[in-house]
C-alpha cells in the first residue's frame, strides 16, 4: 500500500497520514497495457497492400532490355598503354600503345596515344550523332606511383578527341569521353 504523509505544522494540527490504494491504479495500468499489445497485432494483420493500377487482369508489358554500353578502360603501363573497349565483361578489342613520350618545354605529351584512342573511337564510340548529347566513357587505371605530369599528359590525350554536337544554344565542339579514375 502507498500512502502520503502531509505532516504537521508546528504541533498545532494533528498530522493526517492518507492512504491511498494503488490496487485499482494497477489493474487500469494493467488493462491498458493488454488492450495497447492486442490492438497493435491487429493492426499490423489488418492492413491491405493497395496500389494505383486500375483493376481488371494484369496486362502484359514487353520490358525490352537496356544494352550495356562500351567502356573504354585506358591502362597506364610503365612501358605501353592497353586500350581496352568492353561491353560489360566482354572485352571487344584490345590495342597496345606504345610509351613514347614528345618533351613540349615541361610538359610531356603523348601524341600517338592521342591518335590511336581517335581511332578507336571512330572504331567502337557508341555515340557519334551530333544529336546525341552523351559521351563515351573511358575509365583511366593507373598505378598510385604514376607521376603527376603523365596522367596530365594521358588526360590530354583523352580529351583531344573531339566531337560537335547539337545544343539549344548552337553547336558546340565537346571531347567524346568522360573520364573516370580507378587507381591500383
Amino acid at each position: 500500500m502507498g500512502g502520503v504523509d502531509v505532516g504537521s505544522e508546528g504541533g498545532k494540527k494533528k498530522a493526517t497520514n492518507t492512504d491511498i490504494n494503488m490496487v485499482p491504479f494497477i489493474d487500469l495500468l494493467m488493462c491498458t497495457i493488454a488492450f495497447l499489445l492486442i490492438t497493435a497485432v491487429w493492426v499490423t494483420n489488418s492492413r491491405m497492400n493497395a496500389d494505383a493500377q486500375v483493376p481488371g487482369p494484369p496486362t502484359e508489358t514487353v520490358t525490352t532490355p537496356v544494352p550495356v554500353e562500351k567502356v573504354l578502360n585506358v591502362h597506364v603501363n610503365e612501358t605501353d598503354f592497353a586500350l581496352v573497349w568492353k561491353q560489360g565483361a566482354t572485352v571487344v578489342s584490345e590495342v597496345r600503345v606504345p610509351k613514347t613520350q614528345a618533351e613540349d618545354g615541361n610538359q610531356v605529351r603523348y601524341p600517338e596515344l592521342a591518335k590511336k584512342l581517335e581511332a578507336e573511337w571512330q572504331q567502337n564510340g557508341s555515340h557519334r550523332d551530333p544529336s546525341d548529347k552523351k559521351v563515351d566513357q573511358a575509365i583511366l587505371h593507373s598505378d598510385n606511383r604514376a607521376p603527376f605530369k603523365e596522367l596530365v599528359a594521358v588526360l590530354d590525350a583523352l580529351y583531344a578527341t573531339k566531337r560537335n554536337v547539337k545544343l539549344p544554344e548552337g553547336d558546340k565542339e565537346l571531347p567524346v569521353f568522360n573520364m573516370t579514375f580507378a587507381a591500383r
